[in-house]
């Protein structure tokens, strides 16, 4: 199986969650063993010799993607979540979606200062998850040596908000 291949799993859900945006779902991919293997192989192989210390998964995808990579590179793995789901102290930053206003949080003591860290997500649009994901691992000291998305919806512009760190898309629309 090719990446052209994994487009074929991956469904259009038109005005979800709202009129006028075209959802790209990933649960087809998800149930597919071969493209979800696949994927998790793309996700991780431009990373391989990167001495990645943790992986940073976004709710809720991005735990999905991101542990697996973590597996993979032989990494711990950091969820970052929406506020209210972590237990203990966490570090907060708001951002824009392309459909409103959100945040994400991490524990505060999740990343050591130093620790090279690779983020992952399932889809890339605005950029503002992505965004606000590495403000907070820089703001824990940890050097953010990429990201990786199982989807860029480059249309939106998102590669744009994420300076000049690396950035590995499976896919392109």
């Amino acid at each position: 199986m090719e990446r052209i291949h994994l487009k074929e799993l991956i469904r259009d859900v038109p005005d979800f969650p709202k009129p006028g945006i075209v959802f790209k779902d990933i649960t087809p991919l998800l149930r597919d063993a071969g493209g979800l293997s696949l994927s998790i192989e793309y996700l991780t192989s431009p990373f391989i010799s990167d001495d990645v210390d943790v992986i940073t998964g976004a709710e809720s995808r991005g735990f999905i993607f991101g542990a697996a990579v973590a597996r993979n590179l032989s990494a711990g793995f950091v969820p970052i979540r929406k506020p209210g789901k972590l237990p203990c102290s966490v570090e907060k930053r708001e951002y824009q979606l392309e459909y409103g206003m959100d945040a994400m949080e991490i524990h505060s003591d999740s990343i050591n200062k130093g620790d090279r860290v690779l983020l992952v997500d399932d889809v890339l649009a605005t950029g503002g998850t992505m965004s606000a994901c590495i403000e907070l691992v820089k703001g824990l000291g940890g050097e953010v040596v990429g990201a990786a998305f199982l989807i860029e919806l480059k249309d939106l512009g998102g590669r744009d908000k994420l300076g000049d760190i690396p950035i590995h898309s499976v896919l392109t629309y």
